[in-house]
């Protein structure tokens, strides 16, 4: 489906009852964002803020659940996508026998064509009204989190151009909004804007970039999709809305944008001048990412509709609203990744407690030895897929999507000696336990069963643990979790207060050589704050706080030395225990003011009934009010 505009999906989604409308004046400045967050974590609606203190609505959490991100492209199951996608590569890639059957193909081609963008003469809606002086203090651009550095744009599509062929490269990087006229902007190393940056830098010359925001929200999803280099993301946006992307002409810079779009921000960034320092911002990940130098974006126009209506996001601690379009992308380009990469691919899942690149589980139809390892290096090696740290691969008749299904799979097919396998290369630039910036470690679990040649998995053993003398004995273990022993996952859960380096080997190693821990395959060791409860919270925070190569360790059973024990230090990593030399971010919370504030004005929304900060469990967490530990 082909929305003509951002309102337009938004009265559909109104009349599905999929949006509600919040009439008390609320501030860009941390309330929207606490109260966004307790709806998103609710599964909610959509929300519609029409009193933003500017003269301009905004509205959030457009794809915040499963049936409005199907909705936002057009289909009732995201899955159908992907069908549409295999059923088009197969007609255009199978042999051909006849010429009647070749002629069949035009169609087909035709079809392809007609998704391709098109640029008309004149001015389109996006530039019904022109902002005499350029003025972003005019917009209802939030400030999401207490320590960001600003106000952030967080739903912007950046179009930019590389100087040498002229593809276009549409992408989404937040823009901290530093004067009127200028915003920082955060592409990072590994995105397409940023090679086109460093173009532009060798030549010395100024690098023309438009921002739109809103229009279609196909347009919207399609800046986050992880295209093929000198792909334009047009044709996926025309492909998935079965109609062109109508795009016109800015007023100031060489570049076309999306005639339906609800603003548009032009201006340039001029690669020979010094960087600006951006940031701190309450990120994906559910922590800080920390202050940086990147480019300043100079503005030179802003344009919007005369009914336009501002779209923003928040993210942080899963789930968010990003989490859905991560969904989407999953199951989107799992056909383009079978059909192109790895052939014996059936199903992959993405945990929305991984942050999109940090866990990922593959199901294979596994053939011959060695074959998840070939699997894992293959998708290491595509595309946007070489920021995963941890990847799971699994039998066809295991359901990626159970995770507990998952977990049983690793615990009865996995030599932990033998089949995980790390690797080194690139990471997320939000990564913020890897060894360095941008650059750490992975890891890979083989949890198919094992062919001939790939040796046998060791029959399990039983396994014990004496928490009461554990305890009483090592004084730094501040609590333990049997929860997932007595699922039949053979991990136990613990937290330790780290005082000395390699404690936490030292204090492991004692416990088995005392028979206190007997032949677990699997040690989680967190931070005494951390709530071993919550499996969700575990995953999210030991994803999160782990370098694999690093962080993973193996422990023998002096006892008996055929048992090993992987050691998973999920802990806060410092300089002074563990010899990191990075800053540590803190985990994303609203503060107290803001917090009360909103509890006092709940019912003035009109919203429903009351929901309590997500902020609350998390504050144990928090070492100070800083962006960084």
């Amino acid at each position: 489906m082909a929305y003509k505009s951002l309102n337009h999906f938004i009265s559909v989604l109104e009349a599905a009852g999929e949006l509600v409308r919040i009439k008390t004046p609320v501030s860009p400045y941390l309330e929207i964002s606490e109260i966004t967050d307790r709806i998103v974590k609710n599964e909610g609606k959509a929300l519609f803020f029409e009193n933003t203190g500017t003269e301009f609505p905004l509205v959030i959490n457009l794809f915040g659940s499963y049936r409005r991100m199907c909705m936002a492209l057009g289909v009732s199951d995201l899955d159908e996508i992907g069908q549409k996608i295999e059923d088009l590569f197969k007609n255009l890639t199978e042999p051909k026998p006849g010429f009647l059957d070749k002629l069949r193909v035009l169609p087909k081609l035709q079809q392809v064509a007609s998704w391709m963008p098109k640029t008309l003469s004149g001015k389109g809606a996006c530039q019904e009204v022109i902002m005499k002086d350029p003025d972003l203090s005019k917009l209802p651009v939030l400030t999401c989190w207490p320590a960001d550095g600003g106000p952030f744009i967080t739903l912007p599509l950046v179009h930019s151009k590389d100087p040498d062929s002229g593809i276009r490269n549409l992408g989404m990087y937040r823009m901290q909004v530093m004067g009127k006229d200028s915003t920082g902007m955060h592409w990072h190393l590994h995105k397409g804007s940023a090679e086109h940056f460093r173009k532009y830098r060798e030549s010395g010359k100024k690098m023309p970039v438009s921002v739109t925001l809103g229009g279609d929200p196909v347009n919207i999803y399609c800046a986050t999709a992880p295209l093929p280099e000198n792909l334009d993301e047009y044709l996926l946006a025309g492909f998935l809305r079965n109609k062109k992307v109508e795009m016109v002409k800015c007023l100031t810079n060489d570049l076309e944008v999306p005639a339906d779009s609800d603003f548009v921000i032009e201006g340039y960034v001029d690669p020979m001048e010094e960087p600006v320092l951006e940031g701190p911002f309450g990120d994906h990940t559910g922590f800080y990412s920390l202050a940086d130098y990147y480019p300043l974006f100079h503005v030179t126009c802003i344009t919007h509709r005369k009914d336009a209506v501002f779209p923003a996001t928040i993210v942080g601690i899963p789930p968010m609203e990003d989490g859905q379009i991560g969904k989407a992308t999953e199951r989107i380009f799992l056909v383009p990744m079978k059909q192109t990469v790895v052939p014996e691919l059936i199903d992959m899942d993405m945990p929305e407690e991984g942050v999109f690149h940090n866990i990922t589980i593959v199901k294979i139809r596994k053939n011959y030895p060695g074959q998840a390892n070939k699997v894992m290096n293959s998708l290491w090696g595509a595309g946007q897929m070489m920021f995963n740290k941890i990847m799971i691969v699994v039998d066809e008749e295991v359901n990626v999507h159970d995770y507990l299904a998952v977990a049983h799979a690793i615990a009865g097919n996995t030599d932990l000696r033998q089949d995980i396998h790390f690797s080194t290369g690139p990471v997320d630039v939000l990564d913020h336990s890897s060894r360095q910036f941008a650059f750490g470690t992975k890891m890979g679990i083989d949890a198919t069963r094992k062919t001939v040649g790939e040796g046998l998995t060791p029959p399990a053993k039983e396994f014990s643990v004496d928490t009461v003398a554990l305890k009483k004995m090592f004084p730094g273990i501040t609590s333990m979790s049997e929860n997932l022993l007595q699922k039949g996952v053979p991990v136990l859960l613990l937290t330790i207060r780290k005082t000395k380096p390699d404690e936490i080997r030292t204090i492991l190693q004692a416990a088995m050589d005392a028979g206190l821990i007997m032949s677990i395959p699997c040690l989680v060791v967190l931070d005494p704050e951390v709530d071993l409860s919550s499996p969700k919270v575990i995953t999210w925070i030991t994803a999160n706080n782990i370098d694999p190569k690093r962080d993973c360790f193996y422990l023998s059973d002096s006892k008996e030395s055929s048992t090993s024990s992987l050691v998973i230090d999920a802990t806060r990593k410092t300089g002074e225990l563990d010899h990191f030399g990075r800053e540590w971010p803190n985990i994303l919370v609203m503060d107290d003011a803001t917090i009360k504030m909103v509890d006092e004005k709940w019912n003035n929304y009109q919203i429903g009934d009351f929901l309590s900060s997500p902020s609350l469990p998390f504050k144990r967490l928090v070492h100070n009010d800083k962006a960084s530990v």
